[in-house]
This record gives C-alpha cells, sequence and structure tokens, in this order.
C-alpha cells in the first residue's frame, strides 16, 4: 500500500506517491483543473493504479502559523472528494515553504523558468509527501 502527496491549488493539482515501503516520495503529475467530477475520476485511478491507502493533502499556512486564504477551498474540495473514496484516509499536512523549496530545487536543477510552472506543483507534492513520510519514520 502507498500514500499519495497532494497539493491542490486553483487550477492545478499536484501529485506524488511513496514508494512501497513508505520512504521515498516520487513525482507522478501534475493535474489541471477542470471539474469536481473530472480531478476525482483522475484522482480515483491513481488511488486504484498505485494501491494507495492514504492521501496526505498540504495544509497551506502562513509562517505566522495562520491559514491562506485557498485552505476553506482546499478543505472544501477534500471533504467531497472523500465522499467519493470513504475508504481512503486522508490527513492534512503543513506545506509551509514547499513551493518556495520547490521552485528553488527547480532553479538549482537548471530548470529554465518558463518550464518550472510546469513542475513547481508536482515537486510541491513530492515535498509535502516526503516531510510527511519522515516524520512517520521517526
Amino acid at each position: 500500500m502507498r500514500i499519495l502527496g497532494l497539493d491542490v491549488g486553483s487550477k492545478t493539482i499536484g501529485v506524488a506517491c511513496s514508494d512501497a515501503l513508505l520512504i521515498t516520495a516520487q513525482g507522478v503529475e501534475t493535474i489541471r483543473r477542470q471539474s469536481d467530477e473530472a480531478d476525482f475520476a483522475r484522482l480515483r485511478e491513481l488511488i486504484k493504479e498505485k494501491e494507495v491507502h492514504r492521501i496526505v493533502v498540504g495544509k497551506p499556512r502562513h509562517m505566522n502559523g495562520d491559514y491562506s486564504e485557498n485552505m476553506k477551498k482546499i478543505e472544501e474540495f477534500v471533504e467531497r472528494f472523500q465522499q467519493t473514496v470513504p475508504d481512503i484516509d486522508i490527513v492534512y499536512w503543513d506545506e509551509r515553504l514547499t513551493t518556495v523549496m520547490a521552485q528553488n530545487v527547480l532553479k538549482e536543477g537548471n530548470v529554465r523558468r518558463e518550464k518550472r510552472k510546469k513542475f513547481v506543483d508536482k515537486m510541491a507534492a513530492i515535498l509535502i509527501l516526503q516531510n510527511y513520510l519522515d516524520a512517520q519514520s521517526h
């Protein structure tokens, strides 16, 4: 069984998946948001394909600990999605600075600015999931 990591945004959803031993996170894809129905269908396909038992969703917070304006929208999205996958455990994980870290990783990897946008959400999902996996192993 594996764990999916999600970085849910208004336009895209970055997706990462753990290995079977729950040690490392790998990028899967960036889903272009269309509609709940289409987004949920793709996520359910990934759950089945990857044999997922838990989903970790990034919880956006400001550095002072307050939740970002997007948190309510993310919670509503997750609540609607949870109804379509009642057997899947969904948890939130602090995603502070993951987008900044993702941009830095891509910049250091010499990914051109035009292409960074394409990968930043998936990279943020990897960082969210990897932080979660690391915390669980301690």
